[in-house]
This record gives structure tokens, C-alpha cells and sequence, in this order.
């Protein structure tokens, strides 16, 4: 599926680190940052995550929640938070049905050698659950500052 702006967010409920649980009606009101990223504890998610974190109070300013979202498992994300002192939610898409409603399971290729994988990706919902900005295949570095720009823009 390949979604686009100005279509509404696919709908989630789905376990988070902590424990709980998070779905996107419950943010319904605020701007929501959904990041899409490979694997918890790799050099480039942990990065991005960090950027996510050290901009927190500024996106927050703006009426904006962050949340990450990888298949990795609820326990392992438990240890990325602990481990990186993340301050948001990182949903666990075991399954990948959320990645595959969003788009991001895609063929990758790494030297040489293709696989199914999760292509980084961050999405901007309205609060009203609108898609409202797409950053695909997204590179780290300035990655935040780009969304952090839109997101205080809108």
C-alpha cells in the first residue's frame, strides 16, 4: 500500500515498551511524528531516536507527540528505552501488519543482496488523522531538524 498526503493515517492499537498498549485514536487532537526504523540498539536507529529525544520539549511546544515503531519486541524495546533514556513510545509491530498498512516493508538491498526490511520512514498526521508530510528513505543525519521545521510550520 502506498499512502499519500491528505489521506487519512491507517488506524493502530498495538503493544508498546512499558508495557501498555497505544493506538492512534488515543492521540487524536495532537500532531502525531510516526518514525518507522529497522532495529532497536543499530547505529542509525539509535541516532535517530537520540535526535528524537534531545528535540522532545520543541516538538512537544508545537502539540506534537513522537512515537517510533520497528517489529522489534516489546522486550528488547524496553532495553533501547532504558538503555537511550527515550522519552516517548516505541510501538512493537511484531507481525508487521503495521508496517505493511504504512508502506515501509520493502525490498532492500545491501551488498549486493536483497531482503525484506523495514525502509526508514517518518510520517506527520494532522489531529484529526490526516496524512500531512512523508519523509521516505529518510537519511539521519538533519533528518529531526527537517520534521521538527515542518511540524512547526503546520
Amino acid at each position: 500500500m502506498t499512502l499519500e498526503i491528505g489521506t487519512q493515517a491507517p488506524a493502530f492499537d498495538l503493544p508498546t515498551d512499558g508495557g501498555g498498549t497505544l493506538s492512534l485514536a488515543s492521540m487524536k487532537g495532537k500532531k502525531v511524528v510516526l518514525y518507522f526504523y529497522p532495529k532497536d540498539m543499530t547505529p542509525g536507529c539509535t541516532t535517530e531516536s537520540q535526535d528524537f529525544r534531545d528535540r522532545l520539549k520543541e516538538f512537544e511546544a508545537a502539540g506534537c507527540v513522537i512515537v517510533g515503531a520497528s517489529k522489534d519486541s516489546v522486550a528488547r524495546h524496553d532495553k533501547f528505552v532504558a538503555k537511550h533514556n527515550l522519552p516517548f513510545r516505541l510501538v512493537s509491530d511484531e507481525e508487521g501488519t503495521l508496517c505493511e498498512d504504512y508502506g515501509v516493508w520493502q525490498k532492500k538491498k545491501l551488498y549486493g543482496r536483497e531482503f525484506m526490511g523495514i525502509v526508514r520512514t517518518t510520517f506527520l498526521i494532522d489531529e484529526k488523522g490526516k496524512i500531512v508530510h512523508i519523509w521516505d528513505k529518510v537519511r539521519v543525519k538533519e533528518h529531526v531538524d527537517a520534521v521538527l521545521e515542518t511540524v512547526q510550520s503546520s
